[in-house]
Formats: structure tokens, C-alpha cells, sequence
């Protein structure tokens, strides 16, 4: 095998990241604060809205374990989670040795289903534990069912905790995914829309959450001389090294958005005319997904998996969807509430490269091997 590995998101880099790096290195700020954490907070905030505000931190999950410690939730409490996910949604939940619920997701996002939800919530209430807490996944960059969600969140008055770690750049009814809930954990890791090599954020509604994130996030060191700590803290900040690689890569964030659907056209163009096929797209206007990972769903697991080895073949990447969490040896004992929805889509789904930086030879390569690939079913 001599040709070059397509993977199905790798870093892509803007050309000005360097730059930021090196004014840290001049500066000596080689330190986990400094002027790019503030810019890049900053930059943050302007392109999510000029009301929240942006803690960097040091991965998308310590933003999600500080969300869940801002809401209160701690040990023999319950927290609801979308069952498709990343396990680092769920993880969290057992730092604090709290219990996950799981949800099932719906047909069209593919993230929380709204009847589900409800259904647990009635019957964990029913059980004498309502839940503290409920994280919503914006899933391969899709807003989940935003008007549903935060309906039932308000009408039980269980706090939303956003994951819109794949979903910078994303909106509903032209508002960004991360604004939603009154916290939301981005991630910045090498396969994100941008990348600070690792890192992440938690976007706060008000600045009293930012300064307690911070406060929590820097081992929660007490306003003394000396070191004093009243309170559990954790090495979660930002370095400003990482964080100037950020502010190079927000400098071109609206471009990577814009390659990224490129390569969902791309696909639903090359799918249009196989049946056995079908593209996870937008289901109606009101949804605008930078489409992070762009993912198809066949007819049955064993042509997804035919795919999937053909590709890898020739030295193309590409993944089943996320295995749900209530599948997962570590999470199967938890209560789930739903169908088979998020099973279904896990045995026949896949995800294609969708990188930002695919070449024009690259996509001829992916067509070529797919469409070779179907040509046995015509």
C-alpha cells in the first residue's frame, strides 16, 4: 500500500497560529495564562455572542466535568446524557460519582429525543431522584432539537449542559450552538473545526460562572499570600502556547465551516443516485450544522462494514458511528430510556472523510473507491 492516508479529520492549520506562538516564546508567557488565553477567550466570546462568556481550559472534557460541578451535581445524583455520543460526555458524570441516565436519540438530528427525555424525567421523578442535570450533544456538528430540549428543560427546570465539543460554528434559527443552555463545553483536540492541538472551553451566561471556572480550574487557590485551598480544585487551564495556536486557527474558523459543508455536498452529490444510501443532512432550514463529520447510514450492518474495509484497504479512514453509551461495557448497567434508534444508527452508520484540508486528487480517490465499491450492487 503506497498511497497516502486519507483520515477522516486531521488538524489544518491557517498559516498565522505560528505567529501567536512566537509572540508567546518573545514574551515568556510559556505558562497555562497569558495574553493568548485572554485573546483567545476574547475571540471566543465575539464570535459566539458578545453577552457569554469563554474560560479556556485544557480539554472539552474538563469543560464538561466543570459544567456538571457549576450545577451541583455530585455523588448519588443523576444526570441525563445522550446515549449516542463520545464517552466523554458520560465520563464526567462518574468523577463526580453521580449516576448517568441515557437517552435514546431521534431520527432526524440524531441527538436527544425529545419523548424519551420526558418519559425519563416523569419516571425518575416518579422514582423519588430528578435528575440534576441534562447534557445535550450537538452531534458531528448537528443542533439537537433546540426548541424541544430547552422546553422540557424549563418546564422540569433541569439545567441543560450544552456538549457542543463538535459543534463550533453550528446554529439553530441562526443562533450558535453553545448559547443555548446556561453552560456549554467546546473542544479544540487535532480533529475538531479548530484546533489547539488539545483544549477546550466552557461558555458561561454570566461572569460569575467564568471567574468560578477559573477559580476551579487553577486548583482553586484561595485569594492568600500563601497557598490556601477551601475548596477541591483541578489542573484544568489553558496553556498559552496551545492557546495561541487557537487564536491563529479562529482567524479562519467561518473558511474551515465552509470547507467542512463542502464535503457534505460533496458526498450528497456522489451518493444522489444509490438508494442504499442515505447522507445525514439539515432536516429542514431552522438547523445549519458545520457538518464537523459528514456520515451516511446504509441498509444493513454488513454493507456498512463491507464499506468501511474497503476503504481501509486502500488506506482511507473511516468509522462507525459513535457506540452508544448504554451499550458500553463501563455504562450498560445505568437506566436507558428509549428504543433502538441510536443501535440501528450505530450498526449501519458511517463516518467519511470530511477533513478541510481534502484535496481535489483526495475526493477523486474517495469517489473512485465508493463508487467502486457499489458498482457490485447495480
Amino acid at each position: 500500500m503506497n498511497q497516502e492516508k486519507i483520515w477522516l479529520s486531521s488538524p489544518h492549520m491557517g498559516g498565522n497560529e505560528q505567529k501567536y506562538v512566537q509572540d508567546a516564546f518573545d514574551a515568556n508567557w510559556v505558562a497555562p495564562l497569558g495574553p493568548n488565553v485572554n485573546g483567545l477567550e476574547s475571540d471566543l466570546e465575539s464570535y459566539l455572542n458578545d453577552t457569554i462568556y469563554v474560560a479556556a481550559l485544557s480539554s472539552g472534557t474538563a469543560a464538561l466535568h466543570l459544567g456538571l460541578v457549576l450545577l451541583g451535581v455530585g455523588a448519588g445524583d443523576e444526570v441525563i446524557c445522550q446515549s449516542m455520543t463520545f464517552s466523554a460526555s458520560a465520563n464526567p458524570i462518574l468523577y463526580l460519582g453521580a449516576i448517568p441516565v441515557f437517552i435514546d436519540s431521534e431520527k432526524d438530528t440524531w441527538n436527544l429525543c425529545p419523548i424519551a427525555l420526558e418519559e425519563a424525567i416523569i419516571d425518575r421523578i416518579a422514582k423519588g431522584k430528578k435528575p440534576k442535570a441534562i447534557i445535550g450533544v450537538h452531534l458531528y456538528g448537528m443542533p439537537f432539537k433546540v426548541a424541544e430540549i430547552m422546553t422540557i428543560s424549563k418546564k422540569y427546570d433541569i439545567p441543560v449542559l450544552e456538549d457542543s465539543a463538535e459543534a463550533l460554528g453550528s446554529t439553530y434559527k441562526g443562533q450558535k450552538c453553545g448559547t443555548f443552555g446556561p453552560l456549554a463545553a467546546l473542544s479544540f483536540n487535532g480533529n475538531k473545526i479548530i484546533t489547539t492541538s488539545g483544549g477546550g472551553a466552557l461558555v458561561c451566561r454570566n461572569k460569575e460562572h467564568k471567574d468560578k471556572t477559573v477559580f476551579l480550574a487553577t486548583q482553586s487557590r484561595d485569594n492568600a499570600p500563601h497557598y490556601q485551598h477551601s475548596e477541591i480544585g483541578y489542573n484544568y487551564r489553558m496553556s498559552n502556547i496551545c492557546a495561541g495556536i487557537g487564536r491563529g486557527q479562529m482567524e479562519v474558523i467561518d473558511l474551515r465551516v465552509s470547507q467542512r459543508r463542502a464535503m457534505n455536498s460533496f458526498y450528497k452529490e456522489l451518493f444522489k443516485n444509490i438508494e442504499l444510501v442515505e447522507v445525514f443532512n439539515e432536516p429542514n432550514s431552522d438547523y445549519f450544522s458545520n457538518h464537523w463529520l459528514s456520515a451516511i447510514v446504509l441498509d444493513s450492518y454488513e454493507k456498512r462494514e463491507a464499506l468501511r474495509l474497503h476503504l481501509e484497504l486502500q488506506n482511507i479512514e473511516s468509522r462507525p458511528l459513535w457506540k452508544p453509551m448504554h451499550l458500553q461495557p463501563i455504562f450498560d448497567k445505568y437506566p436507558y430510556y428509549g428504543t433502538s434508534v441510536s443501535e440501528n444508527l450505530f450498526d449501519k452508520g458511517l463516518c467519511l472523510p470530511s477533513g478541510s484540508n481534502l484535496t481535489d486528487l483526495d475526493k477523486v480517490r474517495i469517489s473512485e473507491n465508493i463508487m467502486s465499491f457499489f458498482s457490485t450492487f447495480v
